[in-house]
């Protein structure tokens, strides 16, 4: 009897106050939705309406031309912003990756592991400007001069904290059972960790390296202390090295127009550079999902 009256009290329609504050909490949802999209709209159809006109073959093949002329291009600020960032991948991804298989792996619940948590936290929420100024007393005053090794070694910092987050919940994601068994059929743990975790959680690693990359290449700050910029192709990782996000700044504050409608077809590139790096890392996560 009991059962039957609670089958009908499920199958009988909702309340109309209940009914609306659904509709309408629904609704108002998808309100507030459209409006955080609206930024990310009108950013991506201003900088396109702005810059597209700018884009040529000049600018993959020729170097920024001097103040107050015309033409020219900032292929070298493409190419440096590509050499530091996969200078900063290669310094970071090591160490962010094996740092996360220790807390997740190794320690997970001991209490250094706390620490660690809370003091990769705070350095997710370090402002880039203070890397910046931490990597030029570190590598620029030591090393003699401004480099892309140093520009490098800025931006691998700023990658790192989103790198161990990701892959450590990359981790945390994949089933204990998966372990057992791996323990049952005689593997150690480091052959578990390499040969079964590892590719498992791969997908999820991957896309928290895209992020780190499409983090580190928008950034500037950093970049102005520690490679500052250069007009000339890259002649040595050790010399001064333009790229694309001190370029947008160097040219976005000239009052020649020429140059501020470079910097707007800069805007571009880098911004279809870090929209095709959150696309693939959207696939991998949806290939992982």
């Amino acid at each position: 009897m009991t059962m039957s009256k609670q089958s009908d009290d499920l199958t009988q329609p909702l309340e109309a106050g209940r009914t609306f504050f659904n509709t309408g909490m629904t609704i108002l949802s998808g309100v507030f939705t459209l409006l955080g999209l609206i930024p990310l709209f009108l950013v991506l159809f201003y900088v396109l309406s702005q810059g597209f006109s700018s884009l040529n073959a000049d600018i993959f093949t020729q170097l920024p031309a001097p103040s107050g002329t015309l033409g020219g291009g900032f292929g070298n600020a493409i190419q440096g912003t590509m050499i530091m960032v996969a200078i900063a991948a290669s310094i970071s991804v090591p160490i962010g990756v094996l740092t996360a298989i220790f807390l997740s792996e190794y320690s997970r619940d001991s209490g250094f592991v706390q620490y660690v948590r809370f003091g990769v936290n705070v350095l997710a929420g370090v402002p880039s400007i203070v890397i910046g100024v931490f990597a030029y007393g570190v590598v620029v005053t030591t090393s003699g001069g401004f480099s892309a090794y140093a520009g490098g070694f800025a931006l691998a910092i700023l990658m790192l904290p989103i790198i161990i987050r990701t892959t450590e919940e990359a981790l945390k994601l994949i089933p204990w059972e998966l372990r057992l068994g791996s323990f049952a059929l005689g593997a150690d743990r480091f052959n578990t960790i390499a040969r079964v975790i590892l590719p498992a959680a791969l997908p999820g690693i991957i896309t928290g390296i895209m992020l780190a990359v499409s983090r580190a290449a928008g950034e500037t700050a950093p970049l102005i202390f520690t490679a500052l910029f250069s007009q000339y192709w890259l002649e040595g990782l050790n010399k001064p090295t333009a790229s694309l996000a001190v370029l947008i700044f160097n040219y976005a504050t000239t009052p020649y127009a020429d140059l501020q409608h470079k910097a707007w077809g800069a805007s571009l590139m880098l911004l279809i550079l870090v929209l095709i790096i959150s696309i693939v890392a959207r696939i991998v996560f949806r290939r992982r999902s």
